[in-house]
């Protein structure tokens, strides 16, 4: 199921003068939301929309499609497409050419863009092309810079500080129309201040290279192999800003600064889930101490050695589905 459309859907809204524009700003974005079978590395995308936007935000046109995942399409509880319904969709290779145009020379803006990026940087990978795509910016981190005045930084919280009704809910095309025209408002806000945003480089990817570089060619053919260490390069992550605030007690919130050390495989790429603690203010430890806050692992009563210091230690321990439930919502310190 393919949806192109050229009109724009969002009223016009004044922007700032074009003297007062920065002249470093993007020439053109791509706002995209991808529906998924999981958050996986090995998950697949099973719907995905982008809405064009020029310089300042203003859509220029938007497109949606459902995709084969040639798999259990996962938690249908949340995008509602089942197994019958994705059937007769295209596969990604058949889409991609399509997606690229779309992509192609502008900046990827997503909610969480990480996670939009990872999963469409590895369906390409899949297909032995590359994302035409060079930044991207996350409209959680840019709500950050501008200081909103937000509880906490979910879409519809988004939404809601600039107006913006929610239709579908984790329907792509609608999650894309949102932060479409969420993300204009507050591109408006940052040109007036003249904040330089936060923009960050996509790196390609290896996770599927077979000796030659991933997008050397355009047919689809056998799959490379697979190799799961090598999807991204490692990085030394900066310091975390916050102090630590101490032990999290279990059943409240995460709170920025807290030290989260995470033990054992994890069905969420590891970096992909140390990504998403660290924009949230968290600090990763890479062993476990006294003054850890929290061990997160799914099998506590392994015998890692962070998992039986945090038992010497009485460290508190969470699995993942809850760590990644508490992630949504971690306090800011000046909240405490």
């Amino acid at each position: 199921m393919l949806e192109d459309r050229t009109a724009p859907l969002v009223e016009e809204q004044p922007s700032p003068p074009p003297d007062a524009w920065p002249a470093t700003y993007p020439k053109g974005y791509a706002v995209v939301d991808v529906e998924t079978t999981g958050l996986a590395r090995d998950d697949r995308i099973v719907s995905a929309a982008v809405y064009r936007l020029d310089a300042r935000g203003e859509v220029e046109d938007h497109w949606y499609t459902q995709i084969n995942p040639e798999r259990d399409p996962g938690p249908v509880w949340i995008h509602g497409l089942t197994s019958d319904m994705l059937r007769d969709s295209p596969l990604f290779p058949a889409i991609a050419e399509q997606l690229s145009e779309r992509l192609a020379d502008r900046v990827l803006v997503a909610h969480n863009a990480m996670f939009d990026w990872s999963m469409l940087a590895r369906e390409y990978a899949r297909a032995r092309l590359t994302v035409p795509v060079r930044q991207r910016l996350c409209t959680i981190a840019l709500s950050k810079e501008l200081a909103l005045p937000l509880p906490n930084h979910k879409l519809e919280t988004l939404a809601a500080h600039y107006g913006v009704v929610q239709q579908r809910a984790h329907h792509a095309l609608d999650d894309a129309r949102v932060l479409a025209e969420a993300f204009r408002p507050a591109l408006r806000l940052a040109a007036e201040a003249g904040l330089r945003l936060p923009l960050l480089a996509c790196r390609p990817l290896t996770e599927w290279a077979d000796g030659a570089p991933a997008g050397g060619g355009r047919s689809i053919g056998r799959q490379a192999s697979h190799r799961p260490n090598t999807w991204r390069p490692s990085r030394k992550r900066p310091a975390c800003p916050y102090p630590n605030p101490g032990r999290y007690e279990p059943g409240g919130p995460l709170v920025q600064g807290m030290r989260v050390a995470i033990s054992g495989d994890t069905s969420t790429d590891r970096e992909l889930l140390e990504d998403r603690a660290t924009e949230a203010g968290l600090h990763i430890a890479g062993s476990l101490s006294r003054l850890t806050s929290l061990l997160v692992t799914n099998d506590p009563d392994s015998a890692t050695s962070k998992a039986v210091k945090a038992r010497t230690f009485g460290t508190p321990v969470i699995d993942e589905a809850a760590f990644t439930q508490l992630l949504r919502d971690v306090v800011p310190q000046q909240d405490r």
